[in-house]
């Protein structure tokens, strides 16, 4: 069985997210806990992600156009830990 966590930020952000963008978490970690996670599978309307850079071996799902939430992964002890939840910026740089 998968063990889902949220840091401390996450957990902050989360409070100040919208109710939507709450629930559709609330549904993907219901999602994980039945089946598992693997960035391979067909996750409808999250579109996980591995991310690059200096967030290398993270990953993001969609919560909608806007907000996403970055994960990680532990394999030796089966944990998917919920980092932060953040609307992503589109702007360009």
């Amino acid at each position: 069985m998968i063990t889902i966590v949220f840091t401390k930020a996450a957990q902050k952000s989360f409070r100040k997210a919208p109710p939507q963008v709450q629930q559709k978490l609330k549904v993907f970690v219901a999602l994980v806990k039945r089946n598992g996670f693997s960035d391979k599978m067909d996750w409808q309307g999250f579109s996980p992600e591995m991310l690059q850079g200096e967030r290398w071996g993270q990953y993001s799902i969609r919560l909608n156009r806007q907000w996403r939430a970055i994960l990680t992964e532990t394999h030796e002890t089966l944990t998917l830990t919920i980092v932060e939840i953040t609307p992503h910026d589109y702007r360009v740089r």
